[in-house]
């Protein structure tokens, strides 16, 4: 909170203007009513013609200085609102970014609740938190002093009336239990996220109909929930005004004995009451602030948790190309897991190298390609990029010198061109007809691709991806599984294309793959996290170990 309110001074001008506005349409929406109560009681006695038109002229310009005031306030409000939150929004997005692979702990539809509700939940922080008791507070400061010019006993009724419904109903109602709806909201969010996304598997297995109800009953309680804090809000808006009526009756009765027994001149009663009628206005809406502040709370909690992470990039660059990978008794675990994916695995791969990385599922390929892509960080051992530690490095300075291709690559909507463009913006339409060719893809640079690919085959989507792979220049190559779509004939020419292409390159490749590793400088074979075997076709043939039993099989 403390952060939030360190932004929101630093449009302090604004800010100050804000409460100016705000008190000056405070105060002169009570001095409209006050006028008008003195207006109507002098017109009862007659007085000279002068002085009701004095009246009626103070009455006019209080009228127009509060529509003015308001309207100021209002626009200058929403404005330091707005501009607070685009500073939120860049704050919490340049935090995100440099760790984006924090995302991958979180599901989807819990990130969309987070990255657009929680944000803009955060414009309530000024407007429904911040604002309105400042507000409150100078205008009830200038009326209770008023109002002792006339009787200290109507102040202190006021004083009563406003402690209760700005201090004492706002308590009552922050120590409630807090409602449930949050979490009902982001579970809804998240079921919802994975229905439509997985709508079509479950429509071919006969369970969108059982998805759908359960989606229907977490949406009714979340209604319900969302109902009980209404009416919680309703309740706390009904007793602020019932206080506030009951004060303003109590004004009346102790003003009107007031002036039985001559202590208050009766042509100030209507004013006095319609002041306390008035003043209350800007009490009202204080029994929300708690509420307010509570959702505030845990949304920047909510924010927060993602961008506390502290898995700070590195800030050293790499220097001239790859000359050597080091790895030494690595080992990762994958958060709640029941066994490490890698397990003191030890690895030299040097500048020029290829790699095939091979064995069963599960056995931490993959995981050890996120490794050496800085996804992810080891949790315990050693990698060392030339002589620098891999966590030291920035992760740009590790992409520029790495070309990747995955199991799953993304394809943004736009053209063949747009997403080759990505891997070398300078390329020229003849280089990127040429990858296009050498990646067996006949496609024309202006064709259309839809948002993730969703209009190409599995084998154009892949080779899409080595055509992007072979035109970025780099010295390091790390490429999962990369022809799993093509026919056998197109998987061969691809692969003769990626060692011709790789010459004077470090290819660390995950391959399930069995044909063509003897042109591989070294096969590493894996099991259960760790490289139980390492060495040339020839000489894992020769030691007749796991890799000949998998070519045997």
């Amino acid at each position: 909170m403390q952060e939030l309110v360190a932004m929101i001074w630093q449009d302090k001008k604004d800010v100050l203007l804000a409460l100016l506005a705000g008190t000056i349409s405070g105060l002169t929406a009570v001095a409209l009513f006050a006028q008008s109560g003195l207006l109507i009681s002098k017109a009862a006695l007659m007085p000279p013609f002068y002085i009701i038109l004095i009246l009626t002229a103070f009455l006019k310009l209080f009228g127009v200085t509060k529509s003015a005031s308001k309207y100021a306030e209002r626009y200058i409000s929403h404005r330091v609102t707005f501009k607070f939150i685009s500073i939120v929004r860049m704050k919490f997005f340049k935090k995100l970014l440099p760790q984006a692979h924090v995302l991958n702990h979180y599901k989807s539809g819990d990130l969309l609740t987070r990255i657009t509700g929680d944000v803009e939940q955060l414009q309530n922080f000024f407007l429904r938190v911040l604002y309105p008791p400042f507000i409150a507070l100078f205008v009830f400061m200038v009326v209770i002093l008023f109002s002792l010019f006339f009787s200290p006993w109507i102040s202190l009724l006021l004083l009563i009336g406003i402690v209760l419904t700005s201090i004492v109903v706002p308590y009552i109602l922050f120590r409630r239990p807090y409602s449930t709806s949050t979490l009902e909201k982001k579970e809804l969010t998240i079921l919802a996220t994975e229905y439509f996304y997985g709508y079509r598997d479950l429509v071919l297995h006969h369970q969108n109909e059982s998805k759908a109800e359960e989606l229907s009953a977490l949406y009714k309680g979340y209604g319900n929930s969302r109902r009980k804090e209404l009416d919680q809000e309703q309740t706390s808006y009904l007793w602020n005004q019932l206080i506030a009526l009951f004060t303003s009756f109590s004004v009346v009765f102790v003003g009107a004995y007031l002036t039985s027994v001559g202590q208050l001149d009766g042509v100030y009663l209507a004013l006095i009451v319609l002041i306390s009628l008035t003043v209350f206005e800007s009490a009202v809406p204080l029994a929300l602030v708690p509420i307010f502040a509570r959702h505030t709370k845990n949304a920047v909690g909510r924010l927060e948790a993602i961008t506390s992470k502290n898995e700070s990039d590195g800030t050293q660059h790499l220097k001239g190309f790859i000359q050597q990978i080091q790895l030494h008794d690595v080992s990762y675990s994958y958060p709640a897991a029941t066994r490490p994916a890698l397990e003191k695995l030890s690895l030299n791969i040097q500048a020029g190298e290829k790699i095939a990385i091979i064995g069963p599922s599960g056995c931490g390929k993959t995981t050890l390609l996120q490794l050496l892509m800085k996804e992810i960080k080891r949790t315990s051992g050693v990698i060392r990029v030339n002589t620098t530690d891999i966590n030291d490095i920035s992760s740009q300075s590790m992409y520029t010198h790495m070309s990747t291709m995955l199991q799953h690559n993304h394809f943004f909507s736009g053209t063949i061109k747009s997403n080759l463009l990505m891997a070398n913006e300078e390329a020229s339409d003849e280089a990127l007809q040429e990858v296009l060719k050498k990646a067996q893809l006949i496609k024309n640079l202006e064709d259309p691709i839809f948002e993730k690919g969703g209009n190409l085959s599995g084998g154009e989507k892949q080779r899409l991806a080595f055509a992007r792979l072979l035109l970025k220049e780099s010295d390091l190559w790390i490429v999962d599984e990369p022809f799993t779509s093509l026919d056998v004939s197109t998987e061969k020419i691809l692969f003769n294309t990626l060692h011709e292409e790789a010459a004077n390159k470090t290819v660390v490749m995950v391959t399930h793959s069995l044909a063509d590793l003897d042109q591989f400088d070294r096969i590493c074979v894996m099991l259960r996290g760790q490289i139980v075997e390492c060495g040339t076709h020839q000489q894992l043939v020769e030691g007749k170990g796991l890799y000949w039993e998998m070519l045997n099989q």
